[in-house]
């Protein structure tokens, strides 16, 4: 068995969720010790592992497919998220629908990050006779430990004090991160001081988020992309981590902020549902009033308190040595799919 793993564009996804995670598969196939390449010219690989839905992509899956290499196909997008990321996003939301599904149908199985997304993909015209897997993004859970000196690091950093009331996060500057109602929050909630991590080109942006960028508060920074490192000790460093993210296919930053036992809280949307539970490992909201008054219920000690251990469970079963094994069971099935054919 030897697997190239494939992304199209990675200069210009890299900083995504999307580039995390295909980092996160090389070293979840490091784990299992499994040969791959990233290399589309070698001659030696007998599954395709494509990230990836550019056109570059479908006509290699195309070409790969006809040589008898076995596709599997990585299913990190859907419909439902891709609305509300750029502009025209809604407008173009039904032919990126049809083209995600010609790329997909190409896998001999199809990974998609949960059961939610799985859902969501088997109820696509095109999808419905294709094997789907739900395998977690994962994420590296020796590196995001929690530490205590992350605190004074992080406020050293960016200028807060051990009284400051910190709220952090974390995502692309489009709609569907939540980054409207985040700023809209800083507006209304003066006593605390908010910042943003993460970037994309403001070039490519709805009209609302732009403005919301560009939005100059005392109590509001937005601090660009940062390295991993830096992401954990801001994990580590503030009092609470708010993610008010309309659409996802997993979530990556909830799973590094469960790993890293800080206090959480979410929008109540049918990805988190099942494993995600309100005052257990997060808190969750519905809308701007929702999260306005849980902040202030937090902040006040009005709050149970969240179990560590149910944080930690959440974040050991996204673990990449996890992921490794669940990916070696899809590969060694398509490749006992091929010799029995």
């Amino acid at each position: 068995m030897k697997v190239l793993l494939y992304a199209e564009g990675l200069k210009t996804i890299g900083k995504s969720g999307l580039g995390k995670a295909i980092l996160h598969q090389e070293k979840a196939l490091q784990e299992e010790k499994i040969p791959y390449t990233r290399n589309e010219k070698d001659t030696d690989y007998n599954i395709a592992h494509i990230n990836t839905y550019f056109f570059k992509s479908y006509f290699l899956a195309k070409k790969l497919k006809k040589k008898g290499i076995k596709i599997v196909y990585h299913a990190h997008s859907t419909e439902e998220d891709y609305k509300d990321g750029f502009i025209l996003g809604h407008a173009t939301s039904k032919i990126f629908k049809w083209w995600i599904v010609k790329c997909y149908r190409l896998g001999d199985i199809i990974v998609t990050p949960t059961e939610y997304s799985k859902r969501l993909l088997e109820s696509y015209d095109g999808l419905k006779d294709r094997k789907i897997v739900a395998i977690s993004n994962g994420l590296e859970l020796d590196f995001f430990q929690p530490k205590k000196e992350y605190r004074s690091s992080f406020r050293k950093r960016y200028g807060y004090t051990e009284d400051d009331k910190v709220i952090i996060g974390i995502g692309l500057y489009i709609r569907r991160k939540g980054i409207v109602d985040f700023v809209e929050l800083a507006k209304r909630l003066k006593d605390y001081k908010f910042i943003w991590f993460g970037y994309s080109p403001l070039a490519a942006a709805t009209k609302d988020v732009k403005e919301a960028v560009h939005t100059k508060l005392d109590n509001l920074t937005f601090a660009g992309y940062v390295e991993q490192q830096y992401i954990r000790e801001a994990l580590g460093g503030c009092d609470l981590f708010l993610f008010p993210t309309l659409e996802e296919t997993e979530g990556i930053p909830i799973i590094e902020a469960c790993s890293m036992e800080t206090n959480s809280l979410i929008r109540d949307i049918p990805i988190f549902e099942n494993w995600l539970e309100d005052n257990v490992n997060v808190y969750k909201a519905k809308d701007l009033e929702g999260f306005e008054a849980k902040i202030k219920d937090f902040f006040a000690g009005k709050l149970p308190p969240l179990k560590k251990e149910a944080k930690k469970k959440i974040a050991l079963e996204k673990d990449i040595k996890t992921v490794g094994k669940q990916l070696k069971e899809v590969y060694e099935e398509v490749l006992k799919e091929k010799k029995n054919g």
